[in-house]
């Protein structure tokens, strides 16, 4: 697809053949739409690497951009500190050259519980993985009764559990009125080709029941608000919206969050619904277009398969 033909299309909305949302212009190269902004709002497992290793071509367009004097937000629902989600980074091989500051959950969730004063929270999580969140926590109980918040980073065992397994608990936290800092908005992850649920599974089950939950991420409003923050700070003034691109594979979370923030997105296919929209590496047009059957399904300003400039 040439570059005109995405604009006229961004300039004259076409219904899709399910009658409802609209199907995202699909790209090969976005460099030339990259160059309209400001800055990158962008996600980071399923966009800059897939949980073993990097994008090659992810790296080269977030550095290409920066190196054109764009500034690039990572955006993660990682329920850890931001360090840590640095250290991941190059473990994997994100070079630190194509990004400018990072936002994860892990840190949102830490501000919520110093701000609301919780100072004995009861876990929920794989307190190895997720050590580096827990020990910055003012207090942690073992005892439901004693807790004053509940804090989730996942379920404690992702290979052998499910979120159901976790109602009983919810409901008598239910029964205490107890808040839910959810630090992973995320229902599933993958790594490599498997899928892993995560803590907004937990979440989700608990707000259904009628708990008050704190959703630490996207697609809620604490991610790119936090981000918008990071954006002023790095270049000295507001950015307008119109300026700031999101980039996602989730539709759930990434391009829901570039929606609730009045802002543009890039749909990356690869990552969580490669699935559904991909055959043979390739994007599935009738695939992609029956994703976007729902009213409820945000919007795009363009879909590809990979991040490349």
């Amino acid at each position: 697809m040439n570059w005109a033909r995405l604009h006229e299309l961004e300039n004259k909305p076409r219904p899709n053949s399910f009658g409802n949302a609209l199907m995202p212009p699909i790209i090969e190269n976005a460099g030339e739409l990259l160059v309209r902004y400001d800055v990158l709002f962008c996600d980071v497992w399923g966009v800059t690497h897939d949980g073993f290793e990097a994008y090659a071509s992810a790296n080269k367009a977030l550095r290409r951009f920066r190196n054109r004097g764009g500034t690039v937000i990572l955006v993660s629902n990682a329920p850890v500190p931001a360090h840590r989600v640095h250290n991941m980074l190059k473990r994997v091989g994100v070079w630190d050259v194509t990004w400018d500051a990072i936002v994860s959950s892990g840190d949102i969730a830490l501000n919520h519980i110093s701000q609301m004063g919780y100072n004995k929270l009861f876990p929920i999580g794989p307190i190895d993985r997720d050590a580096a969140l827990f020990s910055k926590l003012p207090g942690q109980t073992h005892e439901l009764k004693k807790a004053d918040a509940i804090l989730c980073t996942g379920l404690n065992d992702d290979i052998t559990e499910s979120p159901n397994a976790y109602l009983p608990l919810l409901k008598t936290a239910l029964d205490q009125n107890l808040p839910f800092v959810c630090a992973n908005p995320d229902l599933v992850v993958h790594v490599g080709g498997r899928a892993y649920v995560c803590a907004g599974a937990i979440a989700e089950l608990y707000e259904e029941l009628g708990g008050d939950v704190f959703w630490a991420g996207k697609p809620h409003p604490s991610a790119f608000e936090e981000a918008c923050r990071h954006a002023k700070s790095l270049r000295g003034t507001d950015i307008p919206r119109s300026r700031i691109l999101g980039i996602g594979d989730a539709l759930r979370t990434d391009l829901k969050a570039a929606q609730n923030a009045h802002m543009d997105a890039l749909f990356i296919t690869g990552g969580i619904h490669r699935d559904e929209t991909m055959v043979d590496g390739k994007i599935c047009p009738t695939r992609l277009e029956k994703l976007f059957e729902s009213e409820e399904a945000p919007p795009a300003i363009a879909a590809m398969a990979t991040l490349e400039w």
